[in-house]
């Protein structure tokens, strides 16, 4: 019982969280739209937030959503030690942990999410292309690529259901 109320206090932290970065959940549902449209003649965005809403649910995925948001919002504030504060601040391409922390969501539905991330990270469309803009005075190092992880698990997912079906 203990337990329970644990994972929801996880998950309601990580809803608010995304929503207080400016990331809602039709905003994922919207990358997904993007990487399955063309793979889905009747896809809906119902269908879409339902996967994203399903990703969101499990712990692993929540407990990145957590620690990379509070990396972030610790770079924001200049609270890590150099080299690693400057390193996040600027979101510096080699680093990779970011990435990294992205990989442990994609994982979830399998190796399909690996293309599907790798393909969103590099086009940044949506969202994506909001969160790794520097201009903002917010630091999305790992933000970026945890929505963009969540989006291609909800799309691996989706694409599992489909085929599951067919």
């Amino acid at each position: 019982m203990k337990e329970e109320k644990k994972m929801n206090l996880t998950e309601e932290t990580a809803r608010k969280w995304l929503h207080e970065r400016g990331v809602e959940i039709k905003d994922i549902a919207e990358l997904v739209m993007y990487l399955q449209h063309k793979y889905h003649d009747n896809l809906l965005i119902e269908d879409c937030i339902h996967n994203v809403e399903k990703v969101i649910s499990k712990r692993e995925v929540q407990n990145a959503i957590l620690t990379g948001i509070q990396l972030d919002r610790l770079a924001e504030k200049k609270m890590l030690e150099e080299p690693l504060q400057g390193i996040i601040e600027v979101d510096e391409g080699l680093y990779g942990v970011d990435e990294i922390l992205a990989f442990s969501i994609v994982n979830v539905y399998g190796s399909i999410g690996f293309t599907n991330y790798g393909y969103i990270d590099k086009q940044k469309p949506g969202i994506l292309e909001k969160l790794n803009d520097k201009s903002g005075g917010q630091c999305h190092t790992f933000l970026d690529d945890i929505v963009g992880a969540i989006a291609a698990a909800a799309s691996s997912r989706l694409a599992h259901r489909v085929e599951s079906t067919e």
